[in-house]
């Protein structure tokens, strides 16, 4: 938006108008105490020259993974992105700060969000998907919400292998709730959920067993074995947590027995971006559907039978349910989801499953070639993983980290981050592979360890 400069007189008439003498007056609510009453600290003024190379300067000092190598994951991934995507959603149509409502949406909006609900059910192996919902961590939380709203229970299983973030954000949001937040403990030998445990901590309460796969380590879960025991011993919802790009290549979470699929969808086409705006992707079974947070887009045809597109339910629950609601999320991440979209569409099923192949056997060629380096071992060697694996170094992962950006490299994420909840040791480090790393890459990552261990 283009700043437009206020004139003297403009101000007063505004000021005049609500009957105020000076824009102080405006700010008498906050505490004198508290009020700038001084110039800035601001250096002086730069003509638009000096300006232009004084930004250019600090911007040059930002690097990103168009000029490093990047094996972070731990959630956001590195993932190619064809430019046709950001070449449409860039278009008038499309892009602007603004969701539509039901009046205002036109039925190429709908229409696209139609599309994009029957591709993550097709996903997911479920019977449904909304229109989207945020992100990641606020999809577990909508879908834990539906849970305890369906059962009428009050314990909530999460497994800990589960993504870090995504646990502190269902405990912030359960926090204020009568209800009791239990942990699925790990296997130490293995890094997965202890099926046992789960077996014993469950009871007639208990609304859902939240299961992430592949896990915080990379490692594939065994989803039937959890959700047979969800439903098996406590009739309970199952809610599994997916990688998107994953479920083109392993068992759908819908076959394994999932009642509620949800997800990140940033790996569907949209950029790292310095963590967000990213999209939360929700499915779930047919019974659910009039419980399901968010949109849902209907086919329907018109008055003059023309195929056409409606908001068909809506949770904006202050409207409809009050006290009784299952969600209050009245909107959707469109602009992600429409970018989501257009990947798929783009890739279709094959494509999408070649991304998935690939990350899956560059991951384990570049752990085959660690792993044989001297020191170096996979943390938990008996799991299956996707296309990240945490790896035990002969040196702290910070030294890895540190020789890794000199030669144009991101290794990966120590897993003694205190965001990951110091999830392993100063030597542990977690790697991810994705489609975009090529073997030269890969092989560079091998030299750098081999240096260094």
């Amino acid at each position: 938006m283009d700043y437009t400069q206020l004139t003297d007189r403009q101000r007063e008439e505004m000021l005049a108008t609500i009957g105020v003498a000076s824009v102080d007056d405006l700010f008498t609510a906050i505490p004198e105490a508290q009020r700038l009453t001084g110039l800035l600290d601001l250096p002086k003024a730069r003509s638009e020259l000096e300006l232009q190379r004084d930004i250019a300067k600090l911007a040059g000092r930002n690097v990103g993974t168009d000029q490093l190598a990047c094996f972070m994951g731990a959630g956001a991934y590195d993932h190619f992105i064809p430019t046709l995507i950001d070449h449409f959603t860039s278009r008038g149509e499309f892009l602007t700060a603004y969701t539509p409502y039901q009046a205002e949406a036109s039925q190429g909006a709908l229409q696209a969000f139609f599309e994009f609900q029957t591709q993550i059910a097709r996903l997911t192996g479920m019977d449904i998907s909304n229109a989207s919902l945020y992100d990641g961590a606020t999809a577990v939380v909508e879908a834990i919400h539906l849970a305890l709203t369906h059962t009428r229970k009050r314990r909530v299983l999460v497994a800990e292998t589960l993504l870090p973030e995504y646990r502190r954000v269902v405990r912030t949001c359960l926090s204020d709730l009568p209800v009791e937040y239990v942990a699925i403990p790990a296997c130490a030998e293995t890094g997965m959920t202890d099926v046992e445990a789960l077996l014993s901590l469950i009871d007639d309460d208990t609304a859902c067993v939240v299961v992430g796969s592949p896990n915080m380590f990379g490692l594939i879960e065994d989803w039937s074995a959890c959700f047979a025991v969800a439903h098996e011993a406590a009739k309970t919802q199952a809610i599994a947590v997916f990688n998107p790009i994953a479920c083109a290549l392993l068992k759908a979470s819908g076959a394994c027995g999932a009642d509620i699929a949800v997800g990140e969808g940033q790996p569907l086409g949209i950029p790292l971006q310095f963590g967000g705006p990213y999209l939360g992707l929700f499915a779930a079974t047919k019974n659910l559907i009039r419980k399901m947070p968010g949109r849902l887009i209907g086919q329907t045809v018109d008055a003059d039978g023309r195929r056409s597109f409606c908001l068909t339910l809506q949770t904006r629950e202050q409207h409809i349910k009050g006290e009784r609601a299952t969600s209050n999320v009245c909107t959707n991440q469109g602009l992600m989801a429409l970018r989501a979209t257009m990947y798929m569409s783009t890739l279709g099923a094959g494509g999408l499953r070649e991304v998935a192949e690939q990350c899956y056997h560059k991951a384990h060629y570049l752990a085959e070639r660690i792993t044989a380096l001297p020191g170096y071992s996979l943390k938990y060697p008996a799991g299956a993983f996707f296309h990240e694996f945490a790896v035990t170094c002969p040196k702290s992962a910070a030294e890895v980290i540190a020789a890794g950006r000199v030669r144009g490299l991101l290794p990966g994420v120590p897993l003694c981050d205190p965001q990951l909840d110091g999830a392993g040791g100063p030597n542990d480090l977690l790697i991810a592979v994705t489609e975009k790393r090529t073997k030269a890459e890969m092989d560079d990552l091998v030299d750098v360890l081999a240096a260094i261990g």
